[in-house]
């Protein structure tokens, strides 16, 4: 037997069909359901074209948090199309406290994406995370264009130099151990 759903909206994790996030997202909202996805960016190196991809994916792969009333709207929700099921334990959804989704709210970013990790100052140690110089250690010296390209001074054993990439190819170099 079911427990007592909750009579008032509260935030409840959906578990979506595999790759269906956008999907669950849009028929949750076409039902006036208040949704939060949050995406993040993700960058790997192409070998074929020799240069850093980005993509937004999501933070939370397959889950979609979703505001809606449980006694009213668990059977309509849990069967919408995207929608795998609704997270339970026990008898009943497990709803999600609001100070949690506010937390990871704050954590958006003008562009609608959670960024993680720290910024990067002039001056910091920085190592290549992968690409052609992987590995290799540098000074990042400055931003270039709105903090998706930075100048890095390269020093090597034979050479010192500059050399100018995307953001994300390079991380703190403390962190990388």
């Amino acid at each position: 037997m079911l427990a007592m759903l909750e009579d008032k909206p509260q935030w409840y994790v959906i578990y979506t069909k595999p790759k269906q996030e956008k999907r669950a997202e849009c028929s949750l909202n076409a039902r006036n359901i208040k949704t939060f996805a949050p995406r993040v960016r993700e960058s790997f190196y192409n070998r074929v074209f020799d240069r850093v991809v980005y993509r937004n994916s999501p933070f939370f792969p397959r889950y979609v948090f979703a505001l809606f009333t449980a006694s009213s709207m668990l059977h309509e929700v849990s069967f919408m199309r995207g929608v795998d099921n609704v997270l339970s334990f026990g008898a009943g959804p497990a709803a999600v406290d609001n100070e949690i989704i506010a937390t990871m709210q704050t954590r958006i970013r003008d562009d609608g994406l959670i960024h993680i990790g720290k910024d990067l100052n002039p001056g910091d140690k920085v190592v290549f995370k992968n690409g052609p110089l992987k590995d290799f250690v540098g000074i990042l010296e400055h931003y270039v264009d709105e903090k998706t390209r930075v100048m890095i001074l390269l020093t090597t054993v034979r050479y010192q130099g500059h050399i100018l990439v995307d953001r994300e190819l390079v991380t703190e170099a403390a962190a990388k151990a």
